[in-house]
């Protein structure tokens, strides 16, 4: 899997919140349930993965860019996300 992101998008997440873009491929490799982010009007498709790194609930935003998979954001997941998809993630 190809994951591609913005460096200096990834250094500043990576100091702000401690998750590193660049392991997102371990996000889409374990347990994990992604639907369509229909939230607004994008000009590409957008899409949320939520699934678990380092034993936490973390939610990616993201888009396809030909083979690979752009991180678009990530973050840990909040307490509703945490409630509505943890049966999703077993």
């Amino acid at each position: 899997m190809i994951i591609e992101f913005d460096p200096a998008k990834r250094d500043r997440t990576l100091t702000e919140r401690g998750l590193d873009f660049a392991r997102a491929a371990e996000v889409f490799a374990g347990t994990h349930f992604t639907g369509e982010d229909a939230r607004d009007s994008y000009p590409e498709p957008r899409y949320i993965t939520v699934g678990t790194m380092d034993g936490r609930m973390v939610v990616l935003v993201w888009t396809t860019r030909g083979e690979a998979r752009r991180i678009i954001s990530m973050r840990k997941a909040n307490e509703r996300e945490q409630a509505r998809y943890v049966h999703h993630l077993g």
